[in-house]
């Protein structure tokens, strides 16, 4: 059985190809997407995935109905942030982060090279896909949402998820499912157009011609500063830029507009995540949401203005900026 152990640091792993990866096809604010979109969730979203596995995720995610592409993308980024490489503590190996023993009995030749390579994504991406499918099976009469008992048996177990009657009160195992439920909403293809409002496309525009600009602490992009930005310096640039003024903080901005849920997000909302689930005042980071998951944001010091995905463990919510909900802020705190 696959050993309970989640990939936590699958973001900071990816290396700078993952991040230039994340530019390419994922500016979809134009509403450039191609037509004929398959059903939410059977299509990956353009850029999201690394080309040379692209293809691998789109077919296998395919293989049963309790999996899609999108989910198992999220998969394979959570266990090892696309790394082929990867090897946990408990010596899960591979892209698909399975241990030995598990690997024995569910790994399979997908590439026909004559042998099961667990170091191979061409192999291991098509038996996630095919273990995936198999635990869907083997959990089907169990209470609850099959595809979180599916995931929950991939992290902890099929035993675990049948004693249980349904995702096992592991807190590990729990975080898991949420977290790749969440994230898959990153990879999947949107079903309809996109398109921002005129202010959230010049917001967009004005953070797009930051990108690569180095962080600062503070920064506003003043002359002084080396035109440099800190988060919210640059969300509150952008909007500038479109006539509209924003305090200067992040977790004054958030009070900015209305608060559209995670599925009703739009191109041009600001995106905010906290210390604190329940507490507006511990936001401690924003960016501008582009569609399709990502974000432009300026992470950190040592980091540059960039593309990020928004679906992380700290993600708070969102504000759809307007003028009058701008006004209405104090101008002083």
């Amino acid at each position: 059985m696959r050993k309970v152990w989640v990939f936590g640091g699958a973001a900071v792993g990816l290396g700078m190809s993952f991040v230039a990866l994340l530019v390419v096809g994922v500016y979809v604010v134009a509403g450039n997407l191609a037509g004929g979109m398959a059903s939410a969730g059977r299509a990956l979203a353009k850029g999201a995935v690394p080309a040379a596995y692209q293809g691998l995720v789109q077919k296998w995610g395919n293989l049963c109905p309790q999996l899609t592409p999108a989910l198992l993308a999220a998969q394979l980024y959570q266990e090892s942030g696309w790394n082929p490489t990867a090897v946990s503590p408990a010596n899960a190996q591979g892209i698909a982060q399975f241990i030995p023993g598990t690997w024995a009995i569910y790994g399979i030749d997908a590439n026909g090279d004559g042998k099961r390579d667990v170091w191979d994504p061409g192999d291991a991406i098509p038996s996630a896909a095919s273990y995936d499918c198999q635990l869907a099976k083997d959990v089907k009469g169990v209470p609850g949402d099959v595809s979180d008992n599916m995931l929950a048996a991939y992290n902890a177990g099929a035993y675990r998820v049948i004693k249980a009657g349904g995702v096992p009160a592991i807190s590990e195992t729990q975080d898991y499912v949420k977290s790749i439920r969440s994230l898959s909403q990153s990879f999947a293809a949107p079903v309809t157009r996109i398109d921002p409002s005129q202010q959230a496309a010049g917001a967009i525009t004005f953070a797009q011609s930051k990108l690569g600009t180095p962080y600062l602490w503070g920064g506003e992009g003043t002359a002084e500063q080396g035109g440099r930005f800190d988060c919210s310096g640059l969300t509150q640039a952008a909007y500038a830029k479109v006539g509209i003024t924003l305090p200067r903080v992040a977790n004054d901005q958030y009070n900015a507009g209305p608060h559209p849920s995670r599925d009703q997000l739009l191109p041009g909302d600001l995106v905010f995540f906290s210390t604190d689930p329940s507490d507006s005042r511990a936001i401690h980071h924003v960016g501008i949401y582009v569609g399709g998951g990502y974000m432009i944001d300026a992470p950190r010091t040592g980091a540059v203005i960039r593309f990020d995905p928004i679906d992380t463990r700290d993600y708070f919510g969102a504000t759809r900026v307007t003028a009058d909900g701008a006004k209405a802020l104090p101008t002083a705190v």
